[in-house]
């Protein structure tokens, strides 16, 4: 995890009573959800106070603050008092949890009947009662073993949360020209609580030029030369690199404020080039390898959502164009009868070169193709160089991506598939995707509801934690690649047929 940029979890269980059933009920019950937590080695704190009025909830949150815990899991042991159970979420401010007790067995359904089945309905009317956001599982009722599943699965919700309420978006420069996918209102921005900076790119141009000489150059280059290895193949651009590299540490440090954590959207065509001497692709996915997300084209709702998978996974994540489809040949030849997809479920996922190194199978220091035959077409590479490119490692993905429309409303969709181990013979940061019904999921999601070509890759199956992170945030329309017969609203049914 990267401890640096992405908040540590302490987690919090808070028993709550109702005053007509017994305490003991659910204290005694709290009590084996943390000792089986404690014997899987994983950290819990055990809040004292049993919540039964209104002052107990108080007392509770004092507590829990005064132990540094940041994410509470509220535990229903029998019925819960709907009221304090529901202030104590308000009280405590942090991202919060809500499951309940399990009937342990017929020998013990008079006295030891908690009907926290039946709490649980009551939480749930007096949450909304009070427009409070909480984390409900699938089905939040359990055994002391399966509240610790649910506990695991709510700890990357309530990282993501702390981590986005901790967030500074810094950009530097406008999109570039005839870009309008990348730009978005950034009211809902503030509304998820994140800060943002906008500066110049002419700001990041003298701050560069104020690192000229810096001492730290030669060590950075070592580290990219180590990084590198054989691909290493434009070794005289590295110290230009590395100085790029620390304005931009320099700059995050600096520049938090009130903030603890940092991600960054940048401008990096066309004028970067000429003005700067080089591609910063290669410097975008090194630190974002540190998890410090680095959006091209200034796309702001790219890093954010960059930074939201970065806390779900605890991976490393890149962002890339959906960008070309796979020719029918290569279908053919190398993932027909191989794997199961048709053609139209895959596509090419690429960018110019901002994927780490370690998400790529093989690569080397290359030229931006594309800003080569715009700025420098007669002449070598120059102020094209500095690309990271290679095929993007075999392996599960989630493409997913958090967006405000322009009526500034939040949207978001979230696939998951897998990158083929079959060679791309292109050029850039660039992968063989697959992603089941994604013809379908292309048109009536990310065409049909007017998504950008961009998209954050997260390097796993994360779909559950990015729906639950998202449904947190109360994001309503969270769109995914629906199975075949099950039609999206905008499809025409006799085209299914």
């Amino acid at each position: 995890m990267f401890h640096h940029n992405v908040p540590d979890v302490k987690l919090g269980i808070v028993a709550v009573s109702r005053d007509c059933f017994p305490m003991e009920l659910s204290e005694n019950r709290r009590k084996a959800v943390v000792q089986t937590y404690h014997q899987q080695q994983k950290e819990l704190y055990e809040c004292s106070v049993v919540v039964e009025n209104e002052c107990d909830a108080i007392k509770a949150v004092e507590e829990l603050k005064a132990n540094e815990v940041n994410a509470m899991v509220v535990y229903l042991g029998n019925f819960g008092p709907e009221t304090p159970e529901t202030i104590l979420a308000q009280r405590f401010g942090g991202p919060v949890m809500y499951v309940a007790a399990a009937e342990e067995t017929q020998e013990n359904l008079i006295d030891g009947r908690g009907d926290a089945y039946c709490g649980m309905l009551n939480a749930s009317y007096n949450l909304g009662l009070r427009q409070i956001k909480a984390y409900i599982p699938e089905y939040p009722v359990g055994t002391a073993v399966e509240i610790c599943a649910m506990m695991d699965d709510f700890v990357p919700v309530a990282r993501t949360i702390l981590g986005l309420r901790g967030l500074k978006l810094i950009c530097f420069g406008p999109r570039p020209n005839d870009f309008l996918a990348c730009n978005a209102p950034i009211k809902k921005l503030f509304d998820l609580g994140v800060e943002i900076e906008e500066n110049s790119e002419l700001d990041l141009l003298a701050a560069v030029k104020a690192h000229d000489n810096d001492p730290r150059i030669p060590q950075v280059v070592a580290e990219m030369e180590q990084e590198l290895g054989g691909g290493n193949k434009m070794p005289t651009l590295l110290p230009k690199l590395a100085q790029f590299e620390i304005t931009l540490l320099d700059w995050a440090e600096s520049h938090k404020g009130s903030r603890q954590y940092v991600a960054f959207a940048n401008k990096c065509w066309p004028a970067f080039q000429t003005e700067f001497g080089f591609c910063p692709c290669y410097v975008n996915g090194r630190l974002t390898g540190r998890g410090i997300p680095v959006a091209c084209e200034v796309d702001i709702y790219g890093a954010l959502s960059e930074y939201i998978g970065l806390c779900a996974s605890g991976e490393i994540v890149t962002l890339l164009d959906i960008n070309n489809s796979v020719p029918s040949d290569m279908y053919l030849t190398s993932i027909k009868d191989v794997y199961p997809y048709t053609l139209k479920d895959t596509f090419m996922g690429f960018h110019c070169g901002n994927t780490n190194a370690s998400k790529l199978s093989q690569y080397e220091m290359k030229y931006q193709l594309i800003q080569h035959r715009c700025l420098e077409p007669d002449s070598e590479p120059n102020v094209s160089r500095g690309t990271l490119e290679g095929d993007l490692k075999p392996g599960e993905i989630t493409f997913f991506r958090l967006q405000s429309t322009a009526d500034s409303q939040l949207k978001a969709y979230v696939a998951e598939g897998e990158i083929l181990p079959v060679p791309t013979r292109s050029f850039g940061g660039i992968g063989v995707f697959a992603i089941p019904e994604m013809a379908r999921f292309y048109r009536h999601v990310l065409i049909a509801k007017r998504y950008p070509h961009h998209g954050a890759v997260a390097f796993g199956h994360y779909g559950k934690v990015l729906f639950d992170v998202l449904s947190y945030l109360g994001v309503d329309d969270i769109a995914y690649n629906q199975p075949k017969g099950v039609l999206y609203p905008t499809e025409n049914p006799f085209e299914a047929k």
